[in-house]
């Protein structure tokens, strides 16, 4: 285990090629089997992860960006917030909503509409999947698979869930097969069958049906369950710390104001916003044991031999709860990320998306998202709770590989002027 910055740097930036195998998550491995860009090493991983990061950095395919597909589906959200008139509503929902249609919208080229039946499975079963992984028995069956795999438990609800948006997304690759124009990608998938064609003949090519799948997979799992969960967390902790709220509204109404849309732009100055953004994900922890590595060869590692094959997991709880680092790491502090002048301040034990070659590969989607998604909320509503501020527990649902937020009930209320 590489606790602490220092050891997560040395290792994963310092020594990167060593480290930058992927280790095993046993819940899931019977599902992935090493295919699909982040369970995926050597060869296979390199060509996936070239080929998925220049994918979506070109997107939206010369149409829309990536910041107007999440300009969009905020105002989806906001017209869908509004119709609740200030209910009380679990957010789960509405958050996992718009975070997975951003990925739709990437892959299948298209959004689902709140309501479909079928982009409703599907959210259900990513949902209750990440929980399932979180748990207390997933972290048991980690221990003891080799054993434990042959009885009922949670680890055969995962597989059938995930083979279930497997087959979903098999049913999509389908339907892109029989439209695809390669001279006009539409989306992900479109762009990897162009590739998938172009290297047929070659029997050692990366490019099959079956990494395509688990890339998908992994994308989903990656883009949806992560930025859904940090909002849940943050607006959680909006209810529990009002003032913060306020402040953030007041920055809201002096730089974008009730009408325009929030951008990427405004981002450089609204640093509380930003300071509060980056501090939730910190408090969040949302992965606080990382995603394994492995070393890809014999290591050296302050005077340790670490064979070849061994798994290392980075504890990226450790950097993100360092005392050194944060004065008051137990606390949720948006200070943690301002200096003295009230400008955001950097923090190199901030990791968490991870560090190094294995760093998350749809960070600075997600680092859009969160910030376009929480101001849009923001520019239009306030938020209540039914549960006094100090009575709100902030104690995780679930804390294993990931961490779960409790359920809670909100309710968003429309600002005058909005």
């Amino acid at each position: 285990m590489l606790c602490g910055i220092e050891a997560i740097r040395e290792a994963l930036v310092d020594q990167a090629e060593s480290f930058s195998g992927r280790g095993k998550i046993a819940v899931v491995e019977p599902v992935f089997q090493g295919y699909g860009v982040v369970f995926a090493n050597g060869e296979r991983w390199k060509a996936l992860r070239r080929f998925s990061l220049a994918t979506m950095r070109d997107f939206g395919m010369g149409k829309r960006s990536v910041e107007e597909r999440i300009q969009e589906e905020a105002q989806c959200l906001v017209e869908e917030l509004r119709e609740t008139q200030g209910a009380l509503q679990d957010p789960t929902f509405f958050f996992h909503s718009m975070t997975a249609n951003i990925i739709c919208s990437i892959v299948f080229g298209k959004r689902f509409g709140y309501r479909d039946p079928e982009f409703l499975r599907l959210l259900d079963l990513f949902y209750q999947s990440f929980t399932l992984i979180s748990s207390f028995s997933s972290q048991v069956f980690e221990l003891f698979h080799n054993f434990l795999k042959y009885f009922p438990g949670t680890h055969r609800q995962v597989y059938k869930n995930l083979q279930e948006i497997n087959a979903f997304i098999g049913r999509a690759v389908e339907k892109h097969r029989e439209t695809l124009d390669p001279n006009s990608p539409q989306d992900f998938i479109d762009v990897y069958l162009i590739r998938m064609d172009k290297e047929k003949a070659d029997p050692s090519s990366e490019f099959h049906q079956r990494n395509l799948i688990y890339t998908t997979l992994s994308l989903f799992f990656a883009g949806t369950e992560t930025t859904g969960t940090t909002l849940r967390y943050g607006f959680l902790l909006l209810l529990k710390y009002p003032h913060v709220t306020e402040r953030i509204h007041k920055e809201i109404d002096q730089v974008i104001g009730p009408h325009r849309l929030p951008c990427l732009d405004d981002r450089a100055k609204m640093p509380y916003t930003d300071a509060v953004i980056h501090e939730m994900q910190r408090f969040g922890d949302l992965l606080p044991i990382g995603v394994p590595h492995m070393v890809t060869k014999d290591t050296c590692f302050r005077g340790y031999l670490i064979p070849k094959g061994t798994e290392v997991f980075p504890i990226l709880h450790s950097a993100l709860y360092d005392p050194h680092y944060f004065e008051k790491p137990d606390a949720f502090n948006p200070n943690h990320f301002l200096d003295a002048n009230g400008a955001l301040k950097k923090n190199e034990a901030f990791i968490p998306f991870s560090i190094g070659k294995r760093i998350c590969l749809g960070e600075s989607i997600a680092r859009m998202e969160l910030f376009l998604f929480f101001t849009t909320i923001l520019q239009n509503f306030s938020v209540a709770s039914p549960v006094a501020p100090e009575d709100i527990d902030l104690t995780p649902r679930e804390s294993g590989v990931g961490r779960v937020p409790p359920v809670y009930q909100i309710r968003f209320l429309a600002r005058g002027g909005c």
